[in-house]
């Protein structure tokens, strides 16, 4: 086996663990693509391991390393990007990816920034400063996703579709995790929204302010459902492979921002997920939406704001 194939066969692997619901979707690309899109979350779900001192997610590790794991990231990034070997598969397998599509260090330096704030416990103020956050762990990682699926890296309008979906996925995760973030104490939710809800700091999972939360995690589906919309725009630009595999993502991911919206104060007392038989059912819905025109409902921006990729990529949080 060649140095590329048992890349491709780790990220495989690591994707298969790590992301059921990206997994699925993925095997909807063609071959070249899917190894692609692989190695490319492969790195990214090591950057993140790397920070968070994780496995694969779950429990936040030890943090009083995380500024020199913040810098060994950028340092075996920028290796990396030159070809070399690092000594670390997942990211050798960003070199590959970046050597065979362009991607380029600039594109993985805002995806390092969201990790980046993350390492200082970061938390945001305003709706437009979690937009920010979201765009560096997820839109900068839709834009790059892009560029591996052969979208012209000057082709501002395609990358903004797929910096969407990166928001639209990222939403989702928030809502449906904010159990799991109060646990390792950290949380998304602006604090100019906890102070309209009049939820004190730290306080937003007990039961006197399970009714408000509920409607704070519906605001964030309703965000997401927003850049969903525009997604499914996007997708139309892609070949029938790709777009098969970009709508049923849509479709898979939205379910778990639906899902958090329609459970309500339950949505924490256990994880939220979609069953497998849902998530066939998205993928061959998905096939189906290939040839059809994005609806109506789905070209609307679902009565919630939508930030633009031009305008996120230029703001630093």
């Amino acid at each position: 086996m060649d140095r590329r194939a048992r890349l491709v066969t780790t990220a495989a692997a690591m994707i298969g663990k790590g992301s059921k619901s990206f997994a699925a979707a993925s095997r909807l690309f063609d071959r070249t693509t899917r190894e692609r899109v692989w190695m490319l979350y492969a790195w990214c779900r090591r950057c993140d391991d790397l920070i968070d001192g994780q496995d694969l997610g779950g429990t936040l590790g030890d943090q009083s390393a995380v500024t020199a794991r913040l810098a060994d990231v950028r340092a075996l990034t920028a290796l990396a990007l030159t070809g070399a070997d690092t000594g670390d598969t997942a990211f050798d397998c960003l070199g590959v990816v970046a050597a065979e599509t362009g991607l380029t260090q600039a594109m993985a330096d805002a995806v390092i920034a969201g990790f980046a704030l993350d390492a200082i416990e970061w938390h945001p103020r305003s709706e437009a400063d979690l937009m920010r956050y979201c765009w560096h762990v997820a839109g900068a990682v839709g834009v790059m996703m892009a560029v591996v699926m052969g979208v012209d890296p000057a082709d501002d309008e395609t990358l903004e579709r797929a910096c969407d979906l990166g928001l639209a996925f990222q939403l989702a995760n928030i809502a449906r995790d904010l159990a799991e973030d109060h646990a390792a104490q950290r949380c998304y939710l602006p604090a100019e929204w906890l102070a309209e809800a009049d939820i004190p700091p730290g306080e937003e999972l007990k039961p006197p302010f399970r009714n408000a939360l509920a409607g704070l995690a519906g605001r964030l589906c309703r965000l997401a459902a927003a850049h969903e919309s525009s997604a499914r725009i996007g997708a139309q630009r892609l070949n029938l492979r790709q777009r098969w595999a970009i709508l049923a993502a849509a479709g898979i991911y939205g379910d778990i921002a639906r899902l958090v919206e329609r459970r309500g104060t339950r949505a924490w007392d256990s994880r939220t997920v979609v069953s497998n038989g849902r998530k066939l059912w998205w993928i061959i819905r998905a096939l189906a939406q290939t040839s059809l025109p994005v609806r109506s409902r789905h070209a609307r921006a679902a009565g919630s704001r939508r930030y633009t990729y031009r305008d996120l990529a230029a703001s630093p949080v």
